[in-house]
Parts: C-alpha cells; sequence; structure tokens
C-alpha cells in the first residue's frame, strides 16, 4: 500500500495511526495480509471449495450445509437470538458480519439480512484481525496492541476472557476442525496455538523474523507462516505444532501474503519488495521459480475452481491474473488507485478489487475485464462476501463505515456506521 507502515514489528504502532491493512477476512481465517486458504475453508479453515477471500463455501448456497436444526442459535446484532430450527430460511437470514474496529477496540455486528449494526462488543487494543469457527460459535479476534486474543460466542455477541499470546499479534487462523487457532506474533517472532476447547494458548512456535500472514492447508495439516523481514515460508504440522525448515522465497523481499489453492497443491506467497509470487510445491515445500506481477503485491485470491490467482499490485494500482495450471502471468488489469484487498463471489464469476482511492473494481473472471468502478467509503482496505454470493461489504478505514454492494447490480447501499478505523470483516459461515 502507498506509504504503509514499515514498523512491522509493532502492529499497535500501525493500527494507531489508521494505516489500511488488507484484510479480508472469511470464515476460519485470518487477517491482514494473511491468508487463506481458498479451498478450505477459508482463508482457509471450512470445509469446502472456496477462494481465499471468498467468505463462503462454493457450490453451497441458501440453506445447504447450513446445518438447520443444529443445537443453539446465532445472536442478533440486536440482542435477540436467530434459531437454527427451520430449514427453509437461507443462510443470509442468519448471517452476521462481524467488523474489526481498530482504533476504537471494538467489534461491531451487523445482521446480513437487514445491514443493521449492533451494539459494539469491547475487545483489546488496536485489534487488527479476525476468524470465525465452522460451527460459526465463536469469533477470535487478535488484538495487536494488548498481545492477546479475544473469543466472542456468538450466540449472545458477548466477549470472553482475553487469551495472551506474543507480542503484536498480526494474523490470525483457524483449522479446517475448528479446534485450533493460529495467531502469527510480528513483535516476537512466533506463532502461538490455541485450543478452542478450552481457550488456552499452548507453547509459542519460533518461526522466521516478523511474521504477518498465515495460510492453512485444506486438510489441515499444515500452516504456512510468512516471514516479511527474513523472507521466508515457515510451515508447521499442526498435528505435533512443530516447525519445519523455513522455505526461501527471494532473500529479504517482505513475504506479506499466502494463498492455498483449493486441491492444496500449492501455496501463493506475495513477494512485495520484490514484485513477483513464488509458488510453492506443497507435496515437497520446495519454492518454484518467481511469476513477475507489478510493484508491490499485497494481496492475492484464488477463485473456487482453483485455476486463476488475482494478485493486487498497490503500487502499481493493477491486478495481475496467473493461470495456476502454468504459472504464468496474463496481462495486467488496471484497476483503481493503491488496489489492497480482493473477494471473488463464490460463483467464481466476479473479483472485487478494493482500491485506497474509495473505490471498488469488479473484474468479470472469464475475460478479465473491468466493469464501472463502484463507489464506497474513504480509504477501504477490507472486502468480505455472503456465504449466498448476494452481498460484499467493504470496510471503509477513514470513514468509520461499511459499504454494503449488491452484487446482482454492483451498486452501493447506504453506508452502515461502526467503530473508528474498521480494518477486517468476518462472516458467519
Amino acid at each position: 500500500m502507498r506509504g504503509w507502515c514499515l514498523s512491522l514489528r509493532s502492529a499497535a504502532a500501525c493500527s494507531s495511526g489508521v494505516f489500511v491493512v488488507a484484510a479480508v477476512i472469511v470464515p476460519g481465517i485470518v487477517a491482514p495480509h494473511a491468508v487463506a486458504s481458498p479451498g478450505a475453508p477459508a482463508s482457509a479453515s471450512m470445509p469446502g471449495s472456496l477462494s481465499a477471500v471468498v467468505t463462503g463455501t462454493a457450490g453451497r448456497r441458501g440453506i445447504g450445509g447450513l446445518a438447520a436444526r443444529a443445537a443453539g442459535g446465532l445472536a442478533r446484532p440486536d440482542g435477540g437470538t436467530v434459531r437454527w430450527e427451520t430449514e427453509g430460511l437461507t443462510r443470509a437470514a442468519l448471517g452476521v458480519a462481524y467488523v474489526v474496529n481498530s482504533v476504537s477496540g471494538t467489534v461491531t455486528p451487523i445482521s446480513t439480512a437487514t445491514n443493521q449494526p449492533g451494539k459494539a462488543i469491547k475487545t483489546g487494543r488496536f485489534p487488527s484481525a479476525a476468524a470465525i469457527t465452522p460451527d460459526a460459535k465463536t469469533v477470535y479476534v487478535a488484538n495487536g496492541g494488548s498481545n492477546t486474543v479475544t473469543p466472542i460466542r456468538t450466540a449472545t455477541n458477548t466477549a470472553g476472557q482475553a487469551i495472551k499470546v506474543g507480542a503484536g499479534p498480526f494474523a490470525i487462523a483457524i483449522t479446517p476442525n475448528g479446534k485450533t487457532v493460529y495467531t502469527a506474533n510480528n513483535g516476537t517472532d512466533t506463532v502461538t496455538p490455541i485450543r478452542t476447547a478450552t481457550n488456552r494458548a499452548g507453547r509459542a512456535i519460533k518461526v522466521g523474523t516478523a511474521p504477518d500472514a498465515i495460510a492453512i492447508t485444506p486438510d489441515g495439516t499444515t500452516a504456512y507462516i510468512a516471514n516479511f523481514i527474513s523472507g521466508t515460508v515457515t510451515p508447521i504440522a499442526t498435528a505435533t505444532n512443530t516447525a519445519r525448515k523455513a522455505i526461501k522465497t527471494g532473500g529479504m523481499r517482505g513475504p506479506a501474503f499466502i494463498a492455498i489453492t483449493p486441491d492444496g497443491t500449492t501455496a501463493y506467497v506475495a513477494n512485495s519488495g520484490a514484485g513477483t509470487v513464488i509458488p510453492i510445491h506443497i507435496a515437497t515445500n520446495t519454492a518454484g521459480r518467481a511469476i513477475k506481477v507489478g510493484p508491490n503485491p499485497a494481496f492475492i485470491a484464488i477463485t473456487p475452481d482453483g485455476k486463476t490467482a488475482y494478485v493486487a499490485n498497490s503500487l502499481g494500482d493493477t491486478v495481475t491474473p496467473i493461470r495456476t495450471a502454468t504459472n504464468r502471468a496474463g496481462r495486467s488489469i488496471k484497476v483503481g488507485i493503491d488496489p489492497e484487498a480482493i473477494a471473488i463471489t463464490p460463483d467464481g464469476k466476479t473479483a472485487y478489487v478494493v482500491n485506497v482511492d474509495g473505490t471498488v473494481s469488479p473484474i468479470q473472471t472469464a475475460t478479465n475485464t473491468v466493469g464501472p468502478a463502484i463507489t464506497v467509503g474513504s480509504s477501504p482496505g477490507a472486502i468480505a462476501i455472503t456465504p449466498d454470493g448476494r452481498t460484499a461489504y467493504v470496510a471503509n478505514s477513514s470513514s468509520g463505515s461499511v459499504t454494503p454492494i449488491k452484487i446482482i447490480t454492483n451498486t452501493a447501499g447506504r453506508a452502515i456506521k461502526v467503530g473508528s478505523g474498521p480494518v477486517a470483516i468476518a462472516i458467519t459461515p
């Protein structure tokens, strides 16, 4: 991003300056500059095939996979509870978008059925990322300024006791089985595993210098950590929480983002300083030949079918499509100024690119052509799409608002007021 915070040792410092953090958060994963395992839920962590920036499982719409009649319920932002007892309800009727407000230290729940915000939920200082468990029962929020993770119970929208982790938790991800949360602690060069059954942190895992992104494979066996200063990616075996040999990605060139293909064969790493993307063969943990993209690649999203990876080049005002079958880059697509995040619809037809100039560029994936820019709020930096593919929500960092976009018409709705400095969005699966 233009003028983005290089003080990655202090997530709080970056957040306090209201720097736009590119964070498309999907159920089960991640956070700013982090992310996701597109085919695994989520940003890697939910069953099914989806893009690293898509907040739902491709091919499962309406009541499909909704777990209707599940025990318990989901809190409405107005304080009531929606019970999962009627199979005729759509997922949109039950959905809640959780918006992370970095400056105000809160999370605002928004009903995706009504676009009405609920009462803000207090978290720690300078929260920067959020992830939702696959069963939609808990939202985990990484607080970069207080070195903690706040669990939020979705049934009541109440925060639980803060969980102590390392300094500057900058990214967060949840395994597909929902049993473990991982935080990348930028200030202590560690990753902290948290057992969701007990909300207790395990022993910190040593990785490279300044970890700032996490992606978990669709089968949940490996978590990949991008180390910004070291210029490496550290694979962690989730069964034992042990770090394997670091994978070189081209020297100290700032690996800042990771996305994994839905079939779990390849991890794509954005090297912001080198203007390249490195493919990592997951079976062997070896890096392939660098793919040249635009200047300062900041985000990667992969289509649900796994055929194309879209790379946002924040200093080039472009998006580069990469064919995963050949690892060759296509012609760059011109978008708005400073693209920072991308979300792809569950049907894979449209990639929405968030530009810091206050616009969103819709790209038709079949032709890689851009439609008319959609005006949103000031300094947008995060986007998430509902599982039914009807609405995209854009977090406007400087406006303190979220803009809903109706996907069928590509029109922006009325801005929804949230807290100060919204930087991330997670939508219930």
